[in-house]
Order: structure tokens, then C-alpha cells, then sequence
């Protein structure tokens, strides 16, 4: 189950806990995830460490708690975003720069949290059941993305794109948060080529030339998906 979150029912309530939210997240970026204990928070907040676990059970709740705010936040910036284009490469573009810009001040700390990636039963994993809510809503984005452009894409493939689009976001991110380049230039350029290539293959991916590979690739992951969602059902 998703780590217990407390708001209260006052604005004081919702002001204390706010601030723990945001003395945690203060401290995660200078120290560490591993490194900061709840007894820090509490301090830093100043509140008794009592009222830190009451508002939030555990440091997993604080980041369960960061995860949606992010989540609510870009999903405003997104909309405003796609609003303005219609070029396919550029309204995904939209989508991935929000993230960017979003979580730029928490990289570092977004790094200490990504050992858990890879584990769908860790209620951090961003491929966990604690975190479907934001996922599926996460995918929703690209699937505006989609909808919204000026380019018509197959109906058979169309239902599997905000998926494959959300895990290349996630490479992207993962890429990311390691480059140690200036300014993450490096992966500005990846962000800038890789997109060219996703959506020139999504172009191609019309052509009747392309109906046998595209048939192939759809039952691949029509297959995968239904492995998958076995996996989450036991």
C-alpha cells in the first residue's frame, strides 16, 4: 500500500505539513535521501518529531507526497504548453521540457532515488502500483500530445504510443539526471536528435509499406502487455 499522507483538516494543519514537504525536499537535495533522517526533517521544519511522522509516515510518504505535486504541477504547465502547437515534434518536445524544467532544481536528489527504478514492487518505482495514478496520468500527457498534432497515425498503432512515448521520456530522464555535462548539454542533443527520429518513424509508420513491420511490432506489444498485466494482477 502507498506509504499513509496526513493532511489535516485546518490551514494550519496544511501549512505545517507544507512545510515539513518542503524542508525535506530542502534537505534531500543538500544531503542525501539516504542521509536525512526523519529527525532532521523535524528539526529543520521546527516541529516535534511526533508531528513529522503524524503528517507523514515515513520518508517514502514524503516523496509519494513530492511525486504528486510534481504530477499536478506539470500536468498545468503541459496543458498550457500543448496549447500553443501543433507540430508533433514539437508539442512532445513541450511535454519533455516541462519535466526538465520541473525537476532541474531536484536532479541530484532524483538520482539517489532511481536504484528503486528498476523494482515495480518498491512503491517509489515509478513502474509500481503506488505510483499508477501518476504514471497512467503521465501517459494521458502524450496522449494529448498525439491528438492534438497535425499529423494522422494508424489506428492500430495509436493505443500504444503514450506508453512507448512514457518510457522513452523515462530513458531520457534517467540519461539526465547522469549527465555530467555544462549545462546538460548532452542531453540536449539526445533530447533534440532522438525526437527527430521518433517522429520521423511515427511519419513512416503510415506508409502501407510499413503495414507488415507495423503489424509485427503491435503484436509484440500486445504480447508484452498482456505478460504485464498478469504480473500486476497476482
Amino acid at each position: 500500500m502507498q506509504p499513509a499522507l496526513r493532511s489535516g483538516g485546518t490551514r494550519k494543519a496544511g501549512e505545517t505539513r507544507g512545510r515539513i514537504l518542503s524542508e525535506a525536499l530542502t534537505l534531500f537535495r543538500e544531503r542525501g535521501f539516504d542521509q536525512t533522517t526523519m529527525r532532521d526533517i523535524a528539526r529543520a521544519a521546527n516541529v516535534a518529531i511526533g508531528a513529522a511522522y503524524y503528517y507523514f509516515e515515513s520518508k517514502d510518504a514524503l516523496v509519494m507526497a513530492f511525486y504528486g505535486e510534481a504530477s499536478k504541477s506539470t500536468h498545468e504547465q503541459i496543458e498550457i504548453a500543448l496549447g500553443r502547437k501543433t507540430d508533433l515534434k514539437a508539442r512532445l518536445r513541450a511535454v519533455i521540457d516541462v519535466k526538465f524544467e520541473y525537476f532541474g532544481p531536484n536532479r541530484k536528489f532524483l538520482g539517489a532515488l532511481l536504484r528503486h527504478a528498476a523494482d515495480p514492487d518498491h512503491p517509489l518505482s515509478p513502474f509500481s502500483e503506488q505510483t499508477r495514478e501518476i504514471r497512467e496520468r503521465d501517459m494521458h500527457h502524450f496522449s494529448e500530445a498525439l491528438d492534438g498534432c497535425n499529423l494522422r497515425l494508424p489506428e492500430d498503432l495509436h493505443p500504444h504510443l503514450p506508453k512507448l512515448l512514457w518510457l522513452y521520456q523515462m530513458g531520457l530522464i534517467l540519461f539526465w539526471v547522469y549527465d555530467r555535462s555544462p549545462g546538460q548539454v548532452r542531453t540536449e542533443r539526445l533530447v533534440d536528435k532522438s525526437l527527430g527520429i521518433v517522429t520521423g518513424m511515427l511519419k513512416l509508420s503510415k506508409s502501407p509499406f510499413m503495414r507488415p513491420v507495423r503489424r509485427i511490432a503491435i503484436e509484440l506489444l500486445e504480447a508484452v502487455s498482456e505478460e504485464t498485466a498478469g504480473v500486476e494482477k497476482q
